[in-house]
């Protein structure tokens, strides 16, 4: 009897060292809640509304998560600081926060196939016959000095171009509304705040200068999890659903994106 008592001993002790039980698929069903973290206020992602209620791309779609899963949702918003310890310490069951796959990122925590766009590009209005970034040539480009945009377009820019750089993104923003410029360079996120703003300039994305999509944030060793969140994913850019929510929030059709 004896090396039973051991190896019930061990058990015991291995009991007692594991942390919390991880919120899996079967566990989020017989919870009947799911715990989302949406972003704290990076519009048009995710902020709070008018109403109250938090409101964005990314909590419509957790809001759609809670609806196919068939329970309660519990909005968690968070900073971008706190996506993956909160997801690490099982505060959340999934993260959607416009968060970015990385390798570095990838170390901590899964991450399904893209569920949205995020990007920086070239924004004109509908009439400016503009396909890439030669068809700059000639014309005034307003972006913010330093950033992503700015590094990126000096690259490739024609000689012509007239980069006009500003201190800000509200002043970037408010010289393109303005007439200043006759291109927005810039992330998708502020030319949608634009275009929801300003109807009448009718803002275009031209072309798209780097490509950073978002993807949902799983724990590590949710297997089914992450297999539901990439059915999920793909039925919904079937069924067009995450087409509905970018032209709601970001103004443009859901472009092309990558799976794993």
């Amino acid at each position: 009897m004896k090396p039973v008592k051991t190896f019930v001993a061990a058990l015991a002790l291995v009991g007692t060292m594991a942390g919390p039980a991880m919120a899996d698929l079967a566990d989020i069903l017989s919870a009947g809640v799911v715990k989302i973290a949406v972003p704290e206020s990076f519009p048009p992602f995710g902020a709070l509304g008018a109403d109250g209620e938090y409101e964005g791309y990314d909590v419509d779609v957790a809001k759609l998560i809670a609806e196919d899963l068939g329970v309660e949702l519990e909005l968690v918003p968070v900073t971008s600081d706190q996506r993956i310890p909160f997801l690490e310490t099982d505060r959340v069951d999934l993260v959607i926060a416009t968060m970015g796959a990385n390798p570095e990122r990838a170390k901590s925590i899964w991450f399904s196939s893209a569920y949205a766009p995020f990007f920086s590009g070239a924004f004109a209005a509908g009439d400016k016959p503009i396909a890439g970034v030669a068809d700059l040539a000639g014309m005034k480009v307003g972006l913010t000095g330093g950033t992503l945009e700015d590094l990126e377009l000096t690259k490739v820019a024609p000689d012509s171009t007239e980069i006009i750089r500003f201190g800000d993104n509200a002043a970037t923003q408010a010289a393109f509304i303005s007439g200043q410029v006759d291109v927005l360079v810039s992330g998708n996120t502020l030319a949608a705040a634009i275009s929801e703003n300003n109807p009448d300039l009718s803002i275009e994305t031209k072309f798209i200068i780097k490509e950073s999509p978002a993807f949902i944030g799983v724990k590590q060793g949710n297997f089914d999890l992450l297999q539901w969140t990439n059915v999920f994913i793909l039925h919904k850019k079937l069924g067009g659903e995450l087409d509905g929510f970018s032209q709601k929030w970001l103004g443009q059709s859901l472009p092309p994106l990558p799976t794993f």
